[in-house]
């Protein structure tokens, strides 16, 4: 771009890279290769994918990504990783919760030459720029390490408040789902537990926290990060919900208020919920971003069909707010088509 300091070519661990990882396994492949073009439709700066996958998958991704257009395809590099657990027993972490979701635990320890990770899970899809949740690292203080919304808004319909049998974060615990870290802090941090009274580095307390509350956790390695928080809290950045929406927000009544003022930024649709009629809303974002032609207007073949959906998901409690689903995404479309514009015009405009 005009003005623009132009850059030596730098390795895929720069800073001048955003890194996003992602742990798929199953069924996974389509969710995630959505999740992968919902953030570089929308992204600003460069992208590195750090996807972690079953061999079976690996070369399904590697064909998906390379049919995707050039003018996105060099927006972002891609990384493929075998399924690792570096510490305890492999087919114990495979099993936690749901298969490989514990691969999130060891990011810290295989990614080396990354300073910091956005981790999201396969069920999430970014309405606006990566960007702008990268820029929260900027605001940890000097103890804080990781990011993560809070579980629930309402103590009283919170599962962790109601459920939990062993320690958790706050009052109603986190959702790891959407997960900012500071790989650098992670890795020279003494944390404080429930083993020793000193402290341990992230990989030695890992398997020894899942041996003594392997009997008391539901929600895998969730709830690992919960109990370290717990004991840790300094080192806990809390970012709004809009930025880990998920219909617990909604299906019982509209109950984040960061969504209802600038609208959903990350959209996490656990639950299954794209794939079931149990919130159409979901379902709606989810295939218009699937099916949206990567290089198609993006209010005519993607804001519009989007609107049109959402007419039909008026009945429930999520679909009598779609301005909560609309505006940021709205925000984000306009943003794109102005930059596209003005690059444009400023590559073919003579003086």
């Amino acid at each position: 771009k005009p003005g623009e300091q132009k850059h030596p070519k730098e390795p895929s661990s720069s800073l001048q890279c955003m890194h996003l990882a992602v742990v798929a396994c199953g069924d996974r492949l389509e969710e995630t290769l959505i999740m992968l073009k919902s953030a570089v439709l929308f992204s600003n700066r460069r992208l590195c994918f750090h996807i972690f996958a079953e061999d079976s998958l690996k070369p399904e991704f590697e064909k998906k990504l390379k049919e995707w257009p050039s003018s996105y395809t060099k927006k972002f590099e891609s990384n493929i990783y075998p399924i690792t657990f570096s510490v305890g027993n492999a087919q114990e972490w495979k099993k936690l919760f749901k298969p490989c979701a514990a691969q999130r635990l060891f990011l810290p320890v295989i990614l080396k030459d990354v300073d910091s990770l956005l981790y999201v899970d396969t069920d999430v899809l970014f309405l606006r720029p990566i960007d702008d949740i990268w820029h929260l690292l900027g605001e940890f203080n000097s103890t804080q390490l990781a990011a993560m919304a809070p579980e629930h808004e309402i103590p009283k319909i919170g599962w962790y408040s109601r459920f939990a049998r062993h320690p958790y974060y706050g009052t109603t615990g986190v959702n790891s789902g959407v997960m900012l870290m500071n790989l650098t802090r992670i890795r020279s941090t003494q944390f404080k537990n429930s083993l020793i009274p000193g402290g341990l580095t992230w990989e030695e307390m890992l398997y020894p926290l899942y041996q003594k509350y392997k009997n008391y956790i539901t929600w895998g390695d969730q709830d690992l990060l919960n109990i370290i928080f717990y004991f840790n809290p300094e080192c806990l950045y809390v970012f709004p919900c809009q930025w880990n929406y998920r219909p617990d927000h909604c299906m019982y009544g509209s109950n984040c208020r960061g969504a209802e003022e600038e609208g959903v930024s990350i959209l996490h649709g656990n639950r299954g919920v794209y794939h079931d009629d149990k919130q159409p809303t979901f379902k709606a974002l989810y295939e218009v971003i699937r099916d949206f032609p990567f290089e198609d207007n993006l209010f005519q073949s993607l804001y519009y069909p989007l609107q049109s959906k959402f007419l039909d998901t008026v009945h429930t409690l999520c679909g009598r707010i779609p301005q909560v689903f609309l505006k940021q995404i709205e925000k984000t479309m306009k943003k794109v088509y102005e930059n596209r514009v003005i690059v444009y015009l400023g590559a073919n405009h003579r003086y």
